[in-house]
């Protein structure tokens, strides 16, 4: 009799012990660290049908392999932790990958082709920015961006000029956008790709707050991608990104993956099943810690401006935190008065933030966004984004919050 959990507990639960029979693993009450490249098949029969799936040779079966063929394609740890962080998502299914950046990458290959118009919202992390404005105008696939924060009717006139050159086989949205905070109006823009044929697919960057306080699959996005690096793995030991969205997308974007070889190996998914086990309690907590923070930043006299969900002063901003998202995080950004010598000042004045960049994990980590992660964006558009000189991106972790309180309040000392 299998063990197995039922598909209808919460996301936590499954997350524990879900998509894994103990007694198909000698007990073993976590899954085994499977550290094998190749596994044996039952009948050459069915070997090839695994082939037919792996290679999306029928796109659409939404069926998995029958049968585990290589670690390239897929491997039970994989297998695994796209089970349990489907069911966080909202997905029918989803796929792992090396690092954020391939889940990005191979999902855009995988749906893109030259004379193709791509859409993105910005800013958007300093990868992903690169690969827009150099990596797919180089395979012939033109990208043209909008503001995170423009209205609809802004990216509707766009929409419509761009069709012109081509067809939009996808909007790409990071929301909230790093590092401004800023969130982009999806449900607007859902619903305006909708009105286009071919419908472009819309795919949402939500690796800053995630499925605890977003779901952009609910308010029809096509596919969700995480670095899974971040707030997922959330103790700053592996580099894996995500991918999630319905059985005959998901599909098509592994068979991209098996060709590219983009899939995480079994060591890192392994540990990405430990990091799930506290997932939520984490982001909730930290969360939690990061409001205080925040709170604490909005009055210093040291601070021009914070860039936080939910504390924005701008209308639009709150009814879009209000229609879409349940909580804020633990990522903010804020800039102090002066240039570039000042927030280095603060950054080298920390103590227990460390000066580092990434997010999402146990650790306080702030950095300087325009000569750090975004370093390799344009000046002109740093500026046109608001990615100001004085400008420091503060992600909260788990340490007492009167502790990185405390930190700041020295750090910011330096400037008086």
């Amino acid at each position: 009799m299998s063990r197995k959990l039922p598909m209808s507990v919460a996301p936590e639960t499954f997350a524990v012990s879900g998509a894994h029979d103990p007694f198909l693993s000698v007990g073993a009450i976590n899954p085994p660290h499977y550290a094998s490249s190749t596994f044996v098949a039952r009948s050459a029969k069915t070997l090839a049908g695994s082939f037919v799936q792996a290679y999306g040779l029928d796109n659409g079966c939404p069926r998995q392999p029958d049968e585990l063929i290589y670690a390239r394609v897929v491997h039970p740890n994989g297998q695994i932790l796209e089970e349990r962080w489907s069911k966080f998502e909202h997905a029918e299914q989803s796929a792992l990958f090396s690092s954020g950046m391939s889940a990005i990458t191979t999902t855009l290959l995988t749906f893109c082709r030259p004379g193709d118009q791509v859409l993105y919202s910005a800013p958007v992390y300093g990868g992903s920015d690169f690969f827009m404005k150099n990596r797919l105008p180089s395979l012939g696939i033109n990208t043209h961006s909008f503001l995170v924060t423009d209205t609809i009717e802004q990216i509707r006139a766009l929409l419509r000029r761009v069709v012109l050159s081509g067809p939009v086989s996808v909007v790409y949205v990071e929301t909230p956008a790093n590092p401004t905070l800023a969130l982009a109006d999806l449900p607007a823009i859902v619903a305006e790709c909708a009105k286009h044929n071919p419908r472009p697919l819309v795919i949402v960057d939500s690796t800053v707050l995630g499925p605890i306080f977003h779901h952009p699959l609910d308010l029809g996005a096509d596919i969700v991608v995480h670095s899974a690096t971040k707030s997922i793995g959330g103790h700053s030991d592996l580099i894996a990104g995500i991918a999630s969205g319905s059985n005959r997308l998901v599909s098509q974007i592994k068979a991209t993956r098996t060709i590219h070889g983009t899939i995480a190996d079994p060591h890192t998914a392994w540990l990405l099943l430990r990091s799930l086990t506290s997932y939520k309690v984490r982001v909730e907590a930290t969360g939690h810690k990061a409001l205080k923070v925040a709170k604490m930043l909005r009055s210093h006299q040291a601070i021009k401006q914070l860039y936080f969900p939910g504390l924005t002063g701008d209308r639009e901003q709150k009814r879009r935190y209000k229609a879409q998202f349940t909580g804020h995080g633990s990522l903010m950004s804020f800039t102090v008065h002066g240039d570039r010598d000042e927030a280095y000042r603060v950054l080298d004045a920390f103590r227990v933030i460390k000066l580092a960049v990434s997010l999402g994990g146990v650790e306080s980590l702030a950095e300087h966004p325009r000569t750090h992660t975004h370093s390799d964006v344009a000046i002109a558009d740093l500026d046109r984004f608001g990615i100001t000189k004085g400008m420091i991106r503060l992600s909260v972790g788990l340490e007492d919050a009167d502790d990185v309180i405390a930190d700041l309040l020295q750090a910011l000392d330096r400037l008086s």
